[in-house]
């Protein structure tokens, strides 16, 4: 994979923050992109403005948890373009709340949209990226490489879909599969606006200063730069 010219990327996520970063960038660099999220409104509007723009883009509305529905995300991208070559597990929730105080409940959704919403996608998509060489990216964070305060069930969920991650990447070694994990700081991104407090709860807005950390054009930026230069070390 020397350019993403013409090459099938899918991203979960995308109706906002890092994830519709890395749609924009990849479909800027010529990939043909396939967005999944939730909020069909704002995949319709995305994908218009990159279509307006020269690039070519397809949408499909999915939660993660949800088996059926990432398997519709993956045969869109197949129906649509022909395969995939790079597939971003990007869709996450956060959380802001102590282990002391929070509901089981949110630790449960965490795990199920941060670890098998990753898991369900990858099921899907693996055959295809076996047959292209392909890519399969996770967007994790610091928190799945260091347990942070209040963030039990995102550091575990994170720490869970690098495990799962690391694990796919050692059984594909020898078919030509790229596995990257990408672990970014703190990320001006809607994903702490959404987080869950200690009683499932939206935080819906963020005391932090946005302006000091890195944004999301910056993270995809990176992550498309590294998919080139490791996929092509693997392969």
């Amino acid at each position: 994979m020397k350019n993403f010219k013409d090459k099938v990327v899918i991203v979960t996520g995308a109706s906002s923050g890092i994830g519709e970063a890395m749609a924009r960038e990849f479909a800027a660099q010529g990939a043909r992109v396939v967005l999944g999220a939730r909020s069909v409104q704002k995949l319709q509007l995305i994908a218009g403005e990159i279509r307006s723009q020269g690039g070519q883009a397809a949408y499909c509305g999915v939660d993660v948890t949800n088996v059926d529905e990432c398997r519709r995300l993956i045969e869109t991208a197949v129906n649509e373009f022909g395969g995939i070559d790079v597939l971003v597990c990007n869709a996450g929730l956060s959380m802001r709340a102590i282990f002391d105080d929070v509901d089981l409940g949110v630790l449960h959704r965490l795990m199920d949209v941060n670890f098998w919403g990753t898991v369900n996608c990858c099921k899907f998509a693996l055959p295809y990226l076996q047959q292209s060489h392909g890519s399969i990216v996770g967007i994790s964070s610091v928190a799945g490489l260091h347990g942070l305060p209040g963030r039990t069930g995102y550091s575990a969920s994170k720490y869970a879909m690098t495990g799962f991650l690391e694990t796919l990447r050692i059984e594909n070694l020898k078919k030509g599969l790229h596995v990257m994990i990408a672990c970014p700081g703190f990320t001006a991104s809607n994903v702490r606006f959404s987080a869950l407090t200690a009683d499932g709860s939206a935080q819906g807005e963020t005391p932090r200063n946005e302006a000091k950390m890195m944004t999301s054009a910056e993270v995809a930026r990176i992550v498309a730069r590294g998919v080139l230069k490791l996929s092509l070390i693997q392969i």
